[in-house]
């Protein structure tokens, strides 16, 4: 297999994982928190911790860290070989990598891990709950914004071959 094929099936496999990636970021930002705000602080503390306390399973890493590999892997080989469609390639990969898996681990984990301690029903809950929806959902429609552009990206520089 050559490089040149090898960099459109890796580029293929990154624009699939930003994809999936970037659609579960959207139900997150258009549903599942708005449904969550809506309930009573204690009922969202709770389902929010199930829900993240259940995403971590081996489809969702798979996913998560197998796309952060193939957007690395486009990245190198994109700057190395420098074919037609590379920067584009390297800027969606790019957007992948700072704005969907960055800041998931920089902000979203960390969010997650504070709320995972938290009693439901402790008097400061709900100012923790509601300062916890706010700053989590920010940065998860950056996420969202950041995985749906590497796919533009991906698919543009994919196209430019």
């Amino acid at each position: 297999m050559t490089i040149l094929l090898f960099l459109k099936l890796i580029t293929i496999l990154a624009i699939a994982g930003c994809g999936l990636m970037s659609g579960l970021f959207f139900v997150f930002s258009v549903s599942v928190m708005r449904a969550l705000a809506l309930l009573p602080a204690a009922e969202g503390i709770r389902a929010m911790q199930s829900i993240n306390r259940t995403i971590l399973n081996g489809v969702f890493l798979s996913t998560f860290f197998g796309t952060e590999v193939a957007c690395l892997a486009v990245t190198v080989i994109s700057l190395w070989q420098r074919q037609p469609g590379w920067a584009w390639g390297t800027a969606g990969a790019a957007c992948y990598l700072v704005g969907g898996f960055l800041i998931t681990a920089a902000c979203n984990v960390p969010l997650n891990n504070q709320l995972d301690p938290l009693s439901a029903t402790a008097p400061e809950s709900e100012a923790q709950w509601q300062r916890y929806l706010h700053r989590w959902t920010r940065w998860n429609h950056l996420r969202t914004l950041a995985s749906t552009t590497a796919v533009i990206l991906l698919s543009i520089s994919l196209l430019s071959r």
